[in-house]
């Protein structure tokens, strides 16, 4: 059994805040570089030349990547060999609050929560933060950290297809729901997608996805034949960058399977915009 004192796990979580909002990870800004070389659109070459002055700039200044600083998604992997020492906090979900908490107020992000979804009253330090957990083999902790802004969060999307719509239905309810996104999603953007499981399973897959590192496939060959074949229907499409047009709608589409019942097809849609934010530290 390993001891961890649930400050570190603040700290971390803190730390991680501030960095992904002022710097772009190395997988996405190498996706929009290698976007910015092969646009067909001089426009499309033009607007992705800005995204990247922008990220630039965030990181040398400091300034936040985006004026949407998002709301706090955090999957973490729980080694059950580990053992939480609280010191004084109330509970492991208290210090990951606690972290998000000073990572927004002392990082000087945008505070976007509202403590209820209609009364709507600003939480003044972005908490609580979304957060999944899982029980892993091993004594180690995972934090992986995705601020969600809500421009693209908004253009999310569930399919409760039938079995029989199989994965032509799947390859639909994809194209549906980017051609609904159109420019809304800030592209271009990275296709989160979730297929099989629940109503909620897909939708929770479709958000992890968000998280795999652009340029990696699944390990699954039909899946990583869909997620090539849907990156390039989707660029076909032509809403290109900032929705201006141009052959780079997308920059990665990453997918994520489970097993399902008999009688259905879930299929959950994550869109990210071309930030998409996602950093992992391991304690």
């Amino acid at each position: 059994m390993r001891d961890i004192n649930v400050s570190k796990v603040t700290e971390t979580v803190k730390e991680m805040c501030i960095e992904i909002n002022h710097v772009l990870s190395p997988d996405m800004a190498a996706a929009l570089d290698k976007a910015a070389t092969n646009e067909k659109s001089e426009l499309g070459k033009q607007v992705l030349g800005q995204l990247e002055e922008n990220i630039k700039i965030a990181k040398a200044d400091m300034i936040p990547i985006c004026q949407d600083t998002g709301m706090a998604v955090i999957f973490v992997e729980v080694g059950q060999d580990v053992h939480f020492n609280c010191d004084g906090a109330a509970s492991l979900e208290d210090a990951i609050n606690e972290g998000v908490r000073q990572g927004y107020v002392e990082g000087y992000l945008r505070k976007s929560v509202v403590d209820d979804p209609i009364i709507r009253n600003n939480t003044k330090d972005n908490t609580p933060a979304v957060i999944h957990y899982s029980i892993v083999p091993g004594d180690k902790v995972k934090l992986t950290l995705a601020p969600k802004g809500f421009g693209s969060e908004n253009m999310s999307r569930v399919f409760m297809l039938k079995p029989a719509d199989g994965i032509e239905g799947v390859k639909n309810a994809i194209l549906t729901a980017v051609k609904d996104a159109g420019p809304n999603a800030c592209p271009p953007m990275v296709v989160g997608v979730g297929i099989g499981g629940t109503f909620e399973k897909c939708a929770l897959m479709a958000k992890h996805a968000l998280t795999r590192e652009v340029g990696k496939h699944s390990d699954i060959p039909y899946v990583k034949e869909l997620e090539e074949e849907m990156l390039d229907k989707i660029n076909a499409l032509g809403i290109g960058p900032a929705g201006l047009g141009g052959s780079t709608t997308a920059l990665a589409v990453n997918v994520e399977t489970y097993p399902t019942h008999i009688a259905g097809l879930p299929v959950g849609i994550n869109i990210c915009c071309h930030v998409n934010r996602h950093i992992s530290r391991e304690l």
